[in-house]
């Protein structure tokens, strides 16, 4: 038997901070937070990737991209800049 650690709960409030997740962790807790998002019919998303090298937001982007629940994402135009990324889903 592995030692395995249980994912953390992250709880569902729109708000996806990525500082504690590690990055081969993103292809499925993005879109399985999209889901329960939209579950709970929250439509408008901060996913928080920090600023960094870019290559996270990279990822998180590309994710996006292929999630045929997104309308739409722009980087967050307030303090935070470049550190987060605003998303809107489909109703």
């Amino acid at each position: 038997m592995g030692n395995q650690e249980k994912p953390e709960r992250v709880p569902i409030n729109g708000i996806l901070d990525l500082h504690t997740f590690r990055p081969d962790e993103l292809g499925s807790l993005i879109p399985e937070y999209i889901d329960a998002c939209r579950g709970k019919e929250i439509y408008q998303l901060r996913i928080i990737h920090g600023k960094g090298t870019g290559s996270l937001r990279r990822s998180v982007h590309a994710l996006l991209d292929r999630n045929k629940q997104v309308k739409s994402y722009r980087l967050a135009g307030d303090r935070s800049s470049w550190g987060a990324t605003l998303v809107e889903l489909k109703k």
